[in-house]
Formats: C-alpha cells, sequence, structure tokens
C-alpha cells in the first residue's frame, strides 16, 4: 500500500480551517483544559478592548500579547485534534467506498425461464419474486420456491461449510448477503427493505455502547482535577494579592491578565493538546502495516486488552472448506481416485470445487485447466444432490454419503462397503466434511474437505497468550468442528454454534467481569459483538456490517496482527505518560517564574523563588505564556514518533519516565524562559 503523508500540504491547510472551527466553545467544550484557556484568551480579548478604548486602565501591549499567545495555544492544541479527525474520516470514507449495491432478477412468473427485470436490491418488496443464480448473491430475505442449491452462509451466519436450501422443505428460508455456492433457485421475498436479517443486525449494532478505557478515564481525572487545583490556586493567588494590598498599603493586586496567565502556565495545557497527536502517531504507525484504527481510543484500549475473541471462518481460518486429502477405498489407487475427483470437479466452480481440482493438479502435477469438448456437465440439483460429468463413456460423480448410495441404487451400481461408511464417519468425527467419488457405478474413494488455518496463527496466539491476552474462538460451527479447530489454532477456549446476540451476550458478561475486550471478525453476524468490543478489529474481506461496527479495519485480513495493534497501544500509552510526566515537570520550573512575577511586587520575601534573576515581571510572564505555546509544536513530533515499547515491569517504566522525562521537564522550561526573556528585552529596547 502506497503510504500517505501526515503533513501533506492539502492536509495541512484543511486541519487549519478545522483548528478555527474548533474554536466553537460547543466544539471544544470534551477538552476542559483547552476550553478553559479558550475561556481565559476570550476574557483577554475583552481586557484589551476595553483598554486600547480608554474603559480600562492596563497595560496594552503585555495583554495583547498574552491574548495573542493565548489564542495560539488553542489554536496548536486544535491544529492537532484536527488533522487526527480528518484522517481517521478519510479512511473511513475510503472503506465505506467498497459497498456496492446488490442487483436483484426481479420474475413476474415463478419459472426459471421467465423474463426478468434487473433492479437494485432496495427496490424489492415483499411477495416480489427473485431469480438466483450460481455464484450470485442473495438479494433480499425469503423462501425459495423452485429449485435447491448450496447456499454459503458463512459472511451472515458463521457456518462455513455451505447448506443445502431447497423448495417444498424445511430448509426453504434463505438470507439476504449469503451466496449461492451452486444451483439455481426462485425465491420469494418474505420481507421489505429495512426488516431484513441485516437491518436487526444493524440494530443490535447501534444499541451496543464502547465504553471509556480505565486509562482514558484516569488521565481525564487527572487532567480535571489538576485544571481545578490550578483555578483555585489562581483565585486564592487574587485573594491573597488583595489582602496583601490592604495590609500592606503598597502595590496593586495582580490583574486579571496576570491571573490568567498563571493559570495557563500552570494548567496541564501540554498533555491536553498532545493528546491528539499522540493519537495520530499509533494511527499512522498502524497505517504502514495495512491496519485502518479509526479511533486513537481503540488503540489505545488495546494495550490493556486482556480476552481476544475470534471468529473462526475467515478469520482463524481461510474462509471456505478447501480438498485437504484424497483417500483411496478397496483395491483402487491413490491416483485413480485423485484422477476420480479431479475429473468429477473439472466443470464445479464452487470454492470447494476449485480447491479438488487445484489439489489434484498439484498433487498429479497436471497444468492444464481446458474443459474437454466431449465432457457433458451433470450439475447439482435438489434432486440427485450430486454433481459431476459424463466423459469418454464414463461417468464421474462425487457428493455426500447418502446422495452416492441413492445414486448407485438407481443405476444398479455395488452397494456402500462398510470400508467407505467407516471412512466418511471418521472424517466427520474430526469435523471435516467428507466427499464421496463415484466412476461409472463404483465408489473409487473419499474427498476431504476441511478448514484451513491461516498461516502463522498459532505462533501468533500463542505469542498474544505470552503477554497475558487469552484467545477466545467463538463460532456459528458445530462443537465437533470448533474443537477440532480450536485445538488446531491453539486458542485457549471456544464457543460453538454462536449465534449474534450470543456472541454480543458474551462480550457484556466478560467487560461485566473487568476484562478489556478485543474481537476480530469479518461477518455481519460478528458485527453486533463488534460494536461492544473495546477494541474491534474487523477483516476487511468480511462484510460491510462487521467492517462498519468495528473501529480498527484490517486490510490484509490477518487476524493475528492484532499483536501488532497491542504493540502499537503500549507504545501510544508509554508515550502518552512520558509525555504527561514533562508536561507536568514543566509546572514545577514555571512556579519559580510566575509566582514570584506576579505577587513579588507587592510580597518582597517571594524575590527568593526567582532563581531565573528576572528583573522585568511582564517579561517574565510573557515568556512563560510563549513556553506554554511553542512547546506543544516541539514536542508534537516526539508525540508522532512515539516511545519505543520494550516490555519492562511497571516499576522500571516509572523510574525511566521519572528520570528522562521528570528531569528534562524541569530543565527545559528554565533554560527556555530565560532565553525568551533576554530575546523579548533585546526586543523592546
Amino acid at each position: 500500500m502506497k503510504e500517505d503523508s501526515t503533513f501533506s500540504k492539502d492536509l495541512i491547510l484543511t486541519a487549519l480551517i478545522g483548528a478555527f472551527k474548533k474554536l466553537n466553545p460547543f466544539e471544544l467544550w470534551h477538552n476542559p483544559v483547552m476550553f478553559s484557556v479558550e475561556v481565559g484568551a476570550v476574557i483577554l480579548t475583552f481586557e484589551l478592548l476595553f483598554e486600547l478604548f480608554g474603559l480600562k486602565k492596563g497595560t496594552l501591549w503585555f495583554t495583547g500579547s498574552i491574548a495573542f499567545w493565548l489564542w495560539l495555544t488553542v489554536l496548536l492544541s486544535n491544529f492537532a485534534e484536527s488533522l487526527s479527525e480528518i484522517r481517521g474520516k478519510a479512511r473511513a470514507e475510503a472503506l465505506k467506498s467498497h459497498k456496492v449495491s446488490v442487483k436483484a432478477k426481479k420474475l413476474k412468473e415463478p419459472f426459471f425461464d421467465s423474463p426478468y427485470e434487473e433492479v437494485n436490491s432496495a427496490e424489492l418488496r415483499k411477495g416480489d419474486l427473485v431469480l438466483v443464480q450460481e455464484g450470485e448473491i442473495i438479494p433480499i430475505d425469503g423462501e425459495i420456491i423452485e429449485g435447491a442449491a448450496l447456499v454459503n452462509e458463512a459472511a451472515v451466519t458463521g457456518e462455513s461449510a455451505p447448506v443445502l436450501r431447497e423448495a417444498g422443505s424445511d430448509a426453504n428460508t434463505v438470507i439476504g448477503g449469503t451466496k449461492v455456492a451452486a444451483g439455481n433457485i426462485i425465491v420469494r421475498t418474505t420481507v421489505n427493505p429495512g426488516e431484513t436479517f441485516l437491518d436487526q443486525m444493524v440494530s443490535m449494532i447501534e444499541g451496543a455502547k464502547r465504553r471509556k478505557t480505565a486509562n482514558e478515564l484516569a488521565l481525564e481525572v487527572l487532567l480535571i482535577s489538576l485544571t481545578v487545583i490550578f483555578l483555585l490556586v489562581v483565585l486564592n493567588s487574587r485573594i491573597l494579592s488583595e489582602y496583601l494590598v490592604s495590609t500592606s498599603g503598597k502595590g496593586t493586586p495582580i490583574s486579571v491578565t496576570i491571573m490568567i496567565a498563571l493559570f495557563v502556565c500552570l494548567a496541564p495545557t501540554t498533555i491536553a493538546a498532545l493528546l491528539p497527536a499522540i493519537r495520530i502517531a499509533g494511527m499512522d504507525r498502524l497505517f504502514r502495516r495495512n491496519i485502518v484504527a479509526l479511533s486513537g481510543r481503540a488503540i489505545e484500549a488495546a494495550a490493556d486488552a486482556n480476552v481476544l475473541l475470534l471468529d473462526k471462518t475467515g478469520t482463524i481460518t481461510l474462509g471456505n472448506r478447501m480438498a485437504s486429502e484424497f483417500i483411496a477405498v478397496g483395491n483402487r489407487s491413490t491416483e485413480e481416485c485423485i484422477r476420480t475427483a479431479m475429473i468429477a470437479s473439472i466443470a464445479d466452480e464452487t470454492p470447494e470445487g476449485k480447491s479438488i481440482m487445484e489439489l489434484a493438479k498439484k498433487t498429479l502435477g497436471v497444468r492444464s485447466d481446458a474443459l474437454p469438448k466431449n465432457v457433458k456437465i451433470i450439475p447439482f440439483t435438489s434432486e440427485t444432490k450430486m454433481s459431476g460429468v459424463e466423459l469418454d463413456g464414463h461417468s464421474y460423480r462425487k457428493g455426500a454419503l447418502g446422495a452416492v448410495k441413492e445414486y448407485l441404487q438407481s443405476i444398479g451400481g455395488a452397494p456402500i462397503s462398510r470400508e467407505v461408511e467407516e471412512i466418511y464417519q471418521k472424517i466427520a468425527m474430526t469435523g471435516a466434511t467428507p466427499l464421496v467419488v463415484v466412476k461409472d457405478k463404483d465408489v473409487i474413494g473419499v474427498v476431504v474437505l476441511k478448514d484451513i488455518l491461516k498461516k502463522g496463527i498459532k505462533a501468533r496466539l500463542a505469542r498474544l497468550r505470552s503477554i497475558g491476552i487469552k484467545s477466545i474462538m467463538i463460532t456459528g460451527d458445530n462443537p465437533l468442528t470448533a474443537a477440532t479447530i480450536a485445538k488446531e489454532a491453539g486458542v485457549d477456549d471456544f464457543v460453538s454454534e454462536a449465534r449474534p446476540e450470543d456472541k454480543l451476550k458474551l462480550v457484556r458478561e466478560l467487560q461485566k467481569q473487568g476484562y478489556i475486550i478485543a474481537m476480530t471478525g469479518d461477518g455481519t453476524n460478528d458485527a453486533p459483538a463488534l460494536a461492544q468490543a473495546d477494541v474491534a478489529v474487523a477483516m476487511n474481506a468480511g462484510t460491510q456490517p462487521a467492517r462498519e461496527a468495528a473501529n480498527i479495519i484490517d486490510l490484509d485480513s490477518d487476524p493475528s496482527k492484532l499483536l501488532d495493534i497491542v504493540e502499537v497501544g503500549k507504545s501510544m500509552l508509554i508515550t502518552r505518560g512520558s509525555l504527561t510526566t514533562f508536561s507536568i515537570a514543566n509546572d514545577i520550573a514555571k512556579y519559580f517564574v510566575i509566582i514570584p512575577a506576579a505577587l513579588s511586587p507587592i510580597y518582597a520575601e517571594l524575590n527568593a523563588l526567582n532563581i531565573l534573576k528576572l528583573q522585568d515581571p511582564y517579561l517574565a510572564i510573557l515568556s512563560a505564556v510563549i513556553f506554554n505555546a511553542i512547546i506543544i509544536p516541539i514536542l508534537t513530533p516526539l508525540a508522532l514518533k512515539g516511545a519505543f515499547y520494550k516490555p519492562v515491569s511497571p516499576n522500571k517504566l516509572f523510574l525511566y519516565n521519572l528520570f528522562i522525562y521528570g528531569l528534562s521537564g524541569v530543565i527545559a522550561p528554565f533554560v527556555a524562559i530565560k532565553a525568551l526573556y533576554h530575546l523579548l528585552e533585546f526586543l523592546v529596547r
């Protein structure tokens, strides 16, 4: 994938426009720290106007300078947040652009040869007749009134093996969004658009809510608490200054301008402004790994995830069941069994049929894909429940054991041997799907179709386990199949025969127990649980509802990438912790600048705190305000680059942050403010 630039010209221009739009208080209120800075900027702007028109006495240049730098502080913070939002929205729109409208063949009469009109699925109404042919998507929920078909329902139900749906049976209902793997059917729609199974899934998604993570809540409490504390400090300093002036009879109480400057410099503005930049960093690092995060919060939550729920079909496994083995029976050779299965599948366009051909050609070293001219195709039908071909005077068939029995009896063939039945049952007991292959009147062997694990999934799940994340496979498959795949993949636990509501319920129950839940999935049936999970990773190859319910999209459809997401999330938390330490340490240095400058004129003893020997209080305060603003863009590259994640104990990490970022956070402001003071002193001379 071509990597996009974080700071492209168009992106910066759009983000700048967004930064000004976010000056709207109703946009900014969600960030209490920067909202309070904006309130201070508004107050000082009015103070400046009053002084400008002679309505109030004050130092015009000082009030104007402080107001300018406060507005710039807010804009720099808004710019980083705007940049983050723009990138997230752009990626979401790019994913939604993959959505296409399903076309439907609307019939006037319930006959296969009846003429049809091609319409969008949204135009169908309850009672309409629709023709769905092999390889096509069923456009809307309904009942089969003519024909039979093997329907792949993996995208909706989670069941990987195609199921037989046929008219006149109990299994005649079909779901919109599923695919006909073999056969042709006529469907009578049973719902109107907006009432389908998919719509029910959407309703469940909308009812699911994500929680804020513990780290996110803790940081919010810290920032709000510090803001309130420093607001009280500033108000008390005003009261104290009035008291000192009244008792000493000299000087004047600190002005509104100095009060606001004092508050802004002491409030945790640095980390509040850099949080969006930290999230951008995480999103960009994931994007370079072909993972699109639609929310910075989701990446942070991944750092604390301790349970991973994985859908089976398309997530742990490749999706469709694939041919894995050919088993000859009786005195037949394996090569004969392979050739019989290959010929029987030569015209089979289903994923299973194609996999038989691929495995057979690979085993025999055959390369030709050409369909023989004299071949007669025997398609899958509701009557035979088999498929195959007639070639060179021979009949080749493949199908389930029951269908083969009926076929052999109808043509006077040899009865099914005990050996075949035992092999068939043994394969079925492992959760795989056996297909019996026949040449003329004799059974030649059995083809084993099974779910194929994605490459490297077992090793990746083991790595997740090593960092404390428990894996649970949750699937619509039967317990036998689920147990087999769970053992092969190495998951810690599994839940079988799970419906969409069961998956959602499981997520909620685990969350109530205090777990941070990460979930990966690709089907519509996964969407409600994805919407509820703290970290929701959808496979890009999955359904649109699953992608829309998720907050992270894996473009490579590799569930093991959760490990990458966890590592980036932990790096984000380390970065945030480091910059929070630096931000709070900054306040210590600013105390020694702002407090003496603000109060020493009326309480000379505070000059002892003026360790930088800054003589002009106005220039000292302005230097601190300028530093408070420019430190945001200075630290933005560090926030974007992120701290390197290396698994260490919390105690070691705390000491590292305290020494590196805490110490530098104390020293840097002293050096920078002193330099800014001398620069301003030079400029005003």
